[in-house]
């Protein structure tokens, strides 16, 4: 069945249904204010009426077709029920005249009529392309939901389900459409569902559908399934809000029509014409907006908007002036998403001005054809071409210079190569929940990331190759760290390597789940490499402990004691922890005794002063001189096997990890840096302290647990630091006495296995 009926849910459709935002408390004809109401319904679309809605925007539609998929259904599903006891093909006939109010085409329609036939009933996807085409059956199966995951579990099952409906998705955009319209209906009979079920129903609506339905600019359906969602899973936040909102209705409904009266008349005078509606805010962006910028209900400026809905282009920014001259602008909350759309394409101008007795009055100014890609995305672009019905992807494109399906595409990528069930949910969520940022390649193209994203992020966007080679980068025209947050209109260049130089300190240094799935899938593929690395480097470390050597022995008996096909499969055991390295001395060098644990104290620690200059090289003059000291800065802890930076002052020498933050605070022009690389003592026979930070859930336990997995992967705690950041959560610093870089991650990477450890990354002071 559709989206609850998989879990016996049986949704029955209600009585009452939430209907588009409705014109009431008419100014005069060109001036609206708006709120959301309902209307009473009939249980669902009769045939004729059906056709005669489709037929409305689509003459050419085939209506014995439609009649047939009508039938069709309702013969199928014949005596199943939902929940309420009303029959069950009333959901699928409810998901078709929905999508009917976005003008959908023909193959749409039956394919909605029919969406719930394979999964539910006896019908076959053969048999749908017999009767209906080829087309209306891949719209079905993408909308099915996978079988056959009985032995995985229930989050794993979810999480396969939507790689398959992204996949689906990228293939035909009608899918996602039709699944959204699928679950709109159910999440308006929601409450027929077992409330033990609810939450959860209305959780992944709002995590998963919602934010898919923003991506592709559907704001009409986003809305209303963002909405319905916080009512069942804060049904008290929920009845707050909206009954301060109707509050402010009583209060401030006058000064809103005197506002919106002014306007118009200033506009007329000005020769403009233009339609002006009041917007007020839904009640999950209200209270999301309380959750993120920790205001109260009275501090918010921006629950009630206006939009003012022009014939052209040039009228908007006519509107826009004659705002300005009459209101004062706050001008950090100007934007201007004509000249610059948003990746779904959606097209606006956005001013906060303050007037009418110190009343923020907030405007969003468009085009008539703008508002209705605002308010319906993709649904906007179903026209005639070439004698035919359907979506116009070129002019799509063409409207605002970017085709709006490239979001999902990055999230097929994503679903293609994002690793397992939590990396691919997790990076697909990243990339739908974010807001923009519009930065610049150096030859002028503008790209768009989602706020907060670094360069790594930019990179990974352009290509992935570029990504993976990437060393560090300039932002306009000056180098600076790879953890550099980018701004509106930042000129951005990536400086490369001949050879990748993935990290997994690099899933740190960025947030697009596109560049976070790409490092991920480098880093499987790597990883094999470097566990074999790691466990040579292991075995050869202990077998000195013993004045022995690994070369030119024959490690024929150890293969067959541990079954393990080669040398390479055995240094990959040993790095990931399978066998020990001790084990395998033994053997081939029988009556050989020596600890387990590496004694890491017996080696040269790596520390500050004249003795730390041994440990690096280059060939800048300060590093001739033999009072010249080395510095070893604790705001990055950088440790042998990673690229550094020397900061030249006086007779020091300031190392810093390339990454370090406080590079970006050091003017250039003043500090004097210099080329500096690790030597081969530093990288061979020494160890040095590093620092990682932890942020783990609060429960018993964990403390050690961590500690213990440090230990198990030869790492000396050498300090600890505990900060409380919740409730929930601590914030934990280990200053950990490690080999190298590859140390480091082998410890890190054992730490991120731990599930009561939510985030590990390397030490980096903010200033």
């Amino acid at each position: 069945m559709s989206d609850h009926a998989s879990v016996n849910d049986n949704i029955v459709k209600t009585q009452e249904q939430p209907e588009l935002p409705k014109t009431v408390g008419l100014i005069d004809p060109s001036i609206e204010i708006t709120k959301n109401q309902t209307r009473k319904t009939p249980r669902f679309l009769r045939q004729s009426e059906l056709v005669e809605k489709v037929a409305a925007y689509d003459p050419t539609v085939d209506e014995e077709t439609l009649n047939r998929a009508y039938v069709y259904a309702m013969r199928m599903h014949g005596a199943q029920t939902r929940a309420s006891g009303d029959p069950y093909f009333a959901h699928p006939i409810e998901v078709a005249g929905i999508l009917t109010d976005y003008r959908l085409d023909q193959d749409s329609i039956v394919a909605a009529l029919l969406h719930d036939t394979i999964e539910d009933t006896n019908a076959t996807e053969q048999e749908i392309e017999e009767n209906f085409g080829r087309d209306v059956a891949e719209l079905v199966q993408g909308v099915t939901k996978l079988t056959k995951l009985e032995l995985k579990s229930e989050y794993t099952k979810q999480s396969e389900n939507l790689r398959k409906f992204i996949l689906a998705i990228s293939k035909d955009i009608r899918v996602l459409l039709i699944k959204l319209a699928d679950r709109l209906h159910n999440m308006r009979t929601l409450h027929f569902v077992k409330p033990e079920k609810r939450e959860r129903i209305a959780r992944e609506t709002l995590e998963v559908y919602a934010p898919l339905a923003r991506q592709i600019g559907c704001n009409r359906f986003a809305v209303e399934l963002e909405d319905l969602s916080f009512s069942h899973i804060h049904p008290k936040a929920n009845a707050a809000i909206l009954q301060r909102l109707q509050d402010l209705r009583d209060d401030k409904g006058d000064l809103l029509k005197a506002i919106a009266k002014d306007m118009a008349n200033r506009l007329h005078k000005a020769g403009v014409e233009a339609k002006i509606m009041g917007r007020e805010k839904s009640p999950y962006s209200i209270w999301k907006k309380l959750q993120t910028k920790k205001l109260g209900f009275s501090k918010l400026s921006d629950i009630y908007a206006f939009r003012v809905v022009t014939s052209n282009i040039m009228d908007c920014y006519k509107v826009l002036y004659v705002l300005h001259q009459t209101w004062t602008c706050t001008h950090e909350r100007f934007k201007d998403y004509i000249s610059t759309p948003k990746a779904n394409n959606y097209q606006s101008l956005h001013t906060t001005m303050v007037g009418h007795k110190g009343t923020n009055i907030e405007v969003q100014i468009r085009t008539q054809f703008m508002d209705n890609v605002a308010e319906n995305g993709l649904a906007a672009h179903w026209s005639y071409k070439n004698e035919s019905y359907g979506f116009d992807e070129h002019a799509a494109t063409e409207i605002a210079g970017r085709n709006p399906l490239n979001a999902i595409r990055t999230l097929t990528s994503i679903a293609e190569y994002g690793g397992d069930s939590d990396d691919w949910v997790e990076h697909a969520k990243m990339e739908m929940f974010s807001d923009q940022v519009f930065v610049f390649t150096p030859k002028g193209r503008l790209i768009s990331l989602p706020k907060g994203a670094m360069p790594l992020d930019f990179a990974y966007g352009l290509h992935t190759s570029l990504g993976e080679t990437a060393v560090g980068c300039m932002i306009n025209g000056e180098h600076r760290p790879l953890r550099t947050e980018l701004r509106n209109g930042d000129q951005v260049e990536i400086l490369t390597d001949l050879e990748p130089r993935v990290s997994a300190d690099w899933l740190s240094l960025t947030i697009t789940g596109k560049a976070r799935a790409s490092i991920r899938r480098q880093l499987r593929q790597t990883q094999k490499e470097d566990f074999i690395k790691l466990g040579k480097l292991s075995l050869e470390r202990t077998a000195q402990q013993v004045s022995k050597t690994i070369k030119m022995v024959n490690f024929q008996p150890v293969l067959e004691r541990f079954n393990v096909p080669s040398e390479d499969q055995l240094y990959e055991w040993i790095g990931r922890k399978k066998i020990l390295p001790y084990q395998v001395i033994e053997i081939l060098f029988p009556g050989t005794k020596l600890v387990t644990q590496l004694p890491l104290s017996t080696l040269p620690k790596i520390d500050d002063g004249e003795a730390g200059r041994a440990y690096i090289k280059g060939s800048h003059p300060s590093l001739q001189k033999p009072e010249t000291r080395a510095v070893f800065e604790r705001c990055c802890f950088p440790v042998p096997g990673e690229r550094i930076v020397g900061i030249v002052d006086d007779e020091v020498v300031h190392v810093h990890a390339i990454d370090c933050l406080k590079l970006a605070t050091l003017d250039e022009g003043v500090h004097e840096w210099i080329d500096i690389q690790w030597t081969l003592s530093a990288e061979k026979h020494a160890i040095s302290v590093t620092r990682i930070r932890l942020i783990m859930k609060n429960v018993p336990g964990v403390l050690g647990e961590a500690c213990t997995l440090i230990g198990e992967a030869k790492g000396n705690i050498v300090n600890i630091r505990i900060e409380h950041s919740d409730m929930n959560f601590l914030q934990v610093d280990f200053d950990i006495e490690v080999f190298d870089a590859k140390h480091i991650n082998s410890i890190s990477g054992a730490l991120r296995a731990c599930k009561s450890i939510d985030r590990v990354e390397r030490y980096r002071a903010r200033s």
